[in-house]
């Protein structure tokens, strides 16, 4: 659907004289995503993410005309809707992504986003009607104000009738007026079309402290390892190399992995929740791997804050517990994610329960990832696997990614001797780590 979005876009900038942005809102995990994706199928295309402290995004706003699509989240629309309306911008095309987020009439969201003036509008959900007919009712009130009547009239004529009564005469006319707008493919259907296992890389950007902690320790990092090999050579400086780039990573999962001091925030921990949370209410159960177990004291603090059940196992775990925890977490509804550390459980472990992986940061070898995700992904499992990927936007993990992807054979070996993957790369692909 992106790339048919796209081409739209592409096509209204080709025909027109006056250059109108088109907008999506979305959740705010899903913001930079979209930029990616944007920038992989229409390079041409300028694009922007309102972000940033209201300051920022007001000038942002201000500056739309000058790009093709402009990216926001829910959340920032319903602080902004007052700058856009002052504005008076009406684009090309207004996509709701996510549109489940506006099933509540009722809801900061869903006023927001309806004062936004387009010419045409899409709204993308997998589940237009989760709980009842008035979240399709909201969603169709932002396509096609009016289509569906009030709110007051489409309950007494269609939903109060199909609810409590079953009238099928109602349902058959409510799907006559409904079909045309919906493009609608389900899983059976094209079951042999879909790959059996999706993933998809999810950025990030650090949140001001923790990017000015990030750069700050980079310049010395890099300043440091440069006078280690001055002074030692580069094959007795492997300990220190793998130290300095052990804290970037750490930076950017949340810094107060090794800075007791730190009370900030971290953009990737509010992502995973995020995460966490539409996977849940979208009815996922959940695997989440880390290469640091520490990390998971930080999100179960989120998690019991939230009331969401979980388990976890790292390599404290007993044997015994281990196959018991698994059992459990396969056949209790009530459990729906389990917290795993990528060297204790990413082999060994069959949940088939589970069928959405979240990555909280990316390792060094793309194949002990891939065992990971083969957790869920395995003979018994009967829906598709989604795998998130959460990267750090400017960092040392984005280039992690890219030595995932150009050097797959390389690093096949270094679950068991992380020194031995440093020895296989070249200095100056190991001071590019250090590059910001």
């Amino acid at each position: 659907m992106l790339a048919v979005i796209i081409d739209d876009v592409q096509n209204e900038k080709q025909t027109s004289d006056k250059k109108r942005a088109s907008l999506v809102i979305t959740p705010s995990s899903l913001t930079l995503n979209w930029q990616n994706e944007a920038n992989k199928f229409a390079q041409e295309l300028k694009t922007q993410v309102i972000r940033g402290n209201l300051e920022q995004r007001k000038k942002q706003i201000e500056e739309i005309d000058s790009y093709d699509l402009v990216i926001t989240s829910y959340d920032l629309l319903k602080r902004d809707i007052e700058i856009y309306q002052e504005k008076g911008y009406t684009f090309r095309y207004i996509i709701a992504d996510e549109a489940q987020y506006l099933k509540n009439s009722n809801t900061q969201n869903a006023k927001a986003i309806k004062k936004i003036k387009a010419n045409t509008r899409y709204a993308l959900t997998g589940t237009p009607i989760e709980n009842s007919l008035a979240e399709l009712w909201s969603i169709f009130d932002f396509i096609m104000p009016g289509y569906l009547f009030t709110y007051k009239e489409f309950k007494s004529t269609y939903e109060t009738p199909i609810i409590k009564e079953q009238n099928q005469e109602t349902i058959k006319k409510l799907k006559m007026l409904i079909e045309p707008f919906i493009l609608r493919r389900n899983k059976k259907e094209v079951l042999t079309e879909l790959p059996e296992k999706t993933i998809t890389i999810l950025n990030n950007e650090m949140q001001e402290e923790q990017k000015k902690i990030y750069l700050q320790y980079l310049a010395q990092a890099k300043q440091e390892i440069a006078e280690k090999i001055e002074i030692n050579g580069y094959e007795k400086s492997q300990i220190q190399i793998l130290a300095a780039l052990t804290r970037l990573r750490q930076i950017c999962c949340h810094p107060s992995l090794f800075l007791e001091e730190y009370h900030q925030g971290s953009s990737k921990l509010d992502q995973c929740m995020e995460l966490i949370q539409e996977g849940i209410n979208s009815g996922h159960k959940i695997l989440l791997f880390s290469s640091y177990t520490s990390i998971f004291e930080i999100i179960e603090k989120q998690l019991n804050q939230q009331n969401i059940k979980h388990y976890k196992l790292t390599g404290k775990t007993q044997i015994d517990e281990r196959i018991q925890l698994v059992d459990q977490f396969n056949q209790n509804p009530e459990i729906k994610l389990f917290l795993i550390s990528l060297k204790a459980g990413g082999t060994g472990l069959n949940l088939t329960g589970a069928d959405m992986v979240i990555h909280y940061d990316p390792w060094w070898n793309l194949s002990a990832e891939n065992q990971a995700t083969d957790r869920a992904y395995r003979i018994g499992q009967k829906r598709n696997v989604q795998v998130y990927k959460l990267i750090t936007k400017n960092t040392i993990e984005e280039k992690i990614y890219e030595l995932q992807q150009k050097k797959e054979k390389l690093v096949e070996n270094i679950l068991h001797a992380k020194p031995s993957f440093i020895n296989k790369l070249s200095k100056e692909e190991i001071m590019n780590l250090f590059n910001s």
